[in-house]
This record gives C-alpha cells, sequence and structure tokens, in this order.
C-alpha cells in the first residue's frame, strides 16, 4: 500500500538529543514537544521510522508520533478555538488564526493597508544571512518570518529561528498553511501576509519553507514551487515583492548550478513581475538574466560575506561551508539588503 506510516514501538533512551530504542537499536529521534509534549528517559513511545531507514539527509531522523507513558492527557485550548491544523489527520489540533488580530483587513479588491515588501526564500538557508543582512542595513527594522509549505512542517524544526529571535533579528515567526507550531497560526499564506503588514507590527518580511526541502527530481515536483504560490499572494496583496535567487557555485548537481531549476522554473511562472536582488560584487549567472527577459528586474545589493561569517550564525548548506559556496549565501544576503531598500523608511510596526 503505497504511503502507509511506517510505525514502532520504543522506549525513550536519551533525552538530549533525544533517542529511541527500536527492535534493541538506539537510534536518533525528534519529537515535536510543543504537540506531543515532554519525553524522558523511559518513556514508551511510538516513533514513525520511514526517514530512518530510507537514510534520507537532513530528515534522516525517527519522528515521536505519540507518547503512550505521559502523552495522553494533554490538548485543548483555553479560547476554545476550533480551527484546525493537520486537520483530517491523527494530529489534528486547533489554533487561533493570525488572521483574526487584523481588524483593520482591507475589504475583497483593496490592497494592503501598509504594503510592506516581502522576500521570498527559496528555501531555508537563505532565512538567516537574509534576515542579518536586514539588521545589519538598518538596525532596528522588524522583520518577521512567515513559513510556507515545501519543508519542514512542525515550527519548533529550526535552530535557526530560534537563534535569530534570540539575537531579536527576527520580530516574530507565523507558521501559514500546512506548517504549524510557530508563534503566530496563519490559515494560508495570504492571511499571514496580511496579518503581517496590518496587524503584527512588522517592517518587512521574509517567507519561505523550513528545514530541508522536497524534492523529486523533476521539474515542478518538489518544494521550491511554493515559492510562486508565496509570491503570487504577496503580489495579489499589493505587497512588493523580491525573489530571493537561489545560486550556487559548488553545488555538484547541474541543476541547482549556478541558478537552481527551482528559480528558473519559478520565475517562468509567475503572472507578475518581481524584484530578484543579485550581490554587488558578483556578476548575474547569464541563465539568470535570461530568465528574467524583461519582465522581472535585477536588484543588486550589497552582501558582507566576511561580516556574517563573523557574526556566527549559521554559515553551511547542504554540507558546504561558506568558504566552499560563498555565492549561496551572497544570494541570501544581497536579499537581505534590498528587502531593506524596498521597507518604508519611517517603519509601519504598531507594535
Amino acid at each position: 500500500m503505497n504511503g502507509r506510516l511506517k510505525l514502532r514501538r520504543g522506549v525513550v533512551a536519551a533525552e538530549d538529543p533525544l533517542e529511541v530504542e527500536v527492535e534493541g537499536e538506539r537510534r536518533p529521534a525528534w519529537a515535536d514537544e510543543h504537540l506531543l509534549g515532554e519525553m524522558r528517559e523511559g518513556d514508551e513511545v511510538v516513533v514513525n521510522v520511514e526517514a530512518r531507514d530510507l537514510g534520507l539527509g537532513s530528515g534522516g531522523f525517527d519522528v515521536v508520533h505519540v507518547n503512550l507513558t505521559r502523552g495522553l492527557r494533554g490538548g485543548g485550548v483555553p479560547g476554545g478555538e476550533h480551527v484546525m491544523k493537520l486537520n483530517y489527520t491523527s494530529l489534528q489540533h486547533p489554533v487561533e488564526p493570525t488572521e483574526r488580530c487584523n481588524a483593520l483587513t482591507p475589504h475583497a479588491g483593496e490592497k494592503a493597508l501598509h504594503p510592506i515588501p516581502v522576500l521570498v526564500i527559496p528555501l531555508h538557508g537563505h532565512l538567516a544571512p537574509a534576515a542579518w543582512a536586514a539588521a545589519r542595513a538598518r538596525p532596528g527594522i522588524k522583520v518577521g518570518y512567515v513559513r510556507t509549505g515545501g519543508g519542514a512542517l512542525p515550527g519548533s524544526l529550526s535552530r535557526d529561528v530560534v537563534e535569530l529571535r534570540e539575537r531579536g533579528l527576527l520580530r516574530g515567526h507565523v507558521t501559514a498553511g500546512p506548517a504549524y507550531g510557530g508563534e503566530h497560526e496563519a490559515i494560508s499564506v495570504a492571511g499571514a501576509l496580511d496579518a503581517a503588514a496590518n496587524g503584527l507590527g512588522w517592517d518587512a518580511a521574509i517567507a519561505g519553507p523550513g528545514p530541508g526541502i522536497i524534492g523529486s527530481d523533476t521539474r515542478l515536483g518538489h518544494g521550491g514551487m511554493a515559492a510562486l504560490d508565496t509570491a503570487h499572494a504577496a503580489l495579489a496583496l499589493g505587497l512588493p515583492t523580491l525573489l530571493s535567487p537561489r545560486l550556487s557555485g559548488a553545488d555538484p548537481r547541474e541543476r541547482h548550478s549556478p541558478v537552481s531549476h527551482h528559480t528558473l522554473t519559478v520565475l517562468e511562472l509567475l503572472l507578475a513581475p518581481v524584484q530578484i536582488p543579485v550581490p554587488t560584487d558578483d556578476p548575474p549567472p547569464a541563465t539568470l538574466v535570461d530568465a528574467a527577459a524583461g519582465r522581472h528586474r535585477l536588484v543588486e545589493a550589497t552582501a558582507e560575506i566576511s561580516a556574517y561569517e563573523e557574526a556566527g550564525l549559521p554559515s553551511r548548506t547542504m554540507g558546504r561551508s561558506i568558504q566552499d559556496d560563498p555565492l549561496f549565501f551572497a544570494a541570501a544576503l544581497a536579499s537581505g539588503s534590498a528587502l531593506v531598500a524596498a521597507a518604508p523608511a519611517g517603519g509601519v510596526g504598531s507594535g
């Protein structure tokens, strides 16, 4: 049967990092404790072992499905919300949608009251350099992160978000659509961006998938396509929209170097123009120039590679360091700088 869950019973063997003993083997695992509750050594759990058995890269660990020892009495929210995330699955749970925070939502057909710029990123590795570059270009700017589909869905599965929040480089974290578990929940990406512009007090938004990205070695069957929907949502709301290009000078896969086919496909399918930030010191690849083809606008922006590396933020991508693949990080840094240039000088923050 295609897609049937591969669940096994296990016992928590270690808490930090989490390990679960399954059929006599200690295996690395991850548990969404925001959803399932805490995990303690000796707890009996049910884990999904598929990714570990398949030897996947970024997702190659078991995932706890339920804690049988202490996880069966949780649930419910004080407000009695009835909007569900992960709806009609065994993990469905109620959330309070952030769309409700915005009493000033324009009527249908109107544009956003506060047109904050939106940077659409192609994968999670662009988040930290883009957020850092934005803060570097304008200290105090209120940039938030909207997590979309396309990668990991749990909001708690990102060390980058935790560190960026602790350093004050992100104003907030909204999980939209199928993603869940952020500081705010949104039913749709459009709803998340609308709330960011009019209810959350952000000056700019970075929107894109969580860690990892779905792929199938096909033109359209990959998580990078989430950027197309996100860009269309931002454009439809009348928000200045930038698309951070996925560039690489070291990816051994021809389809991802120097411009990923993910970026090229999104640019081809977009129904309206966007801005494409490119590093000032690196001539844009010819394939990216051709993809823009007069429809989209290439925008040069600074990319302070050395300063970012010294900041101690994430500087590896798919096993490669920033020295191995500076172009990857330069594209994200330039995008953060360009995001600030597109933001209102006075800010729109309301809280």
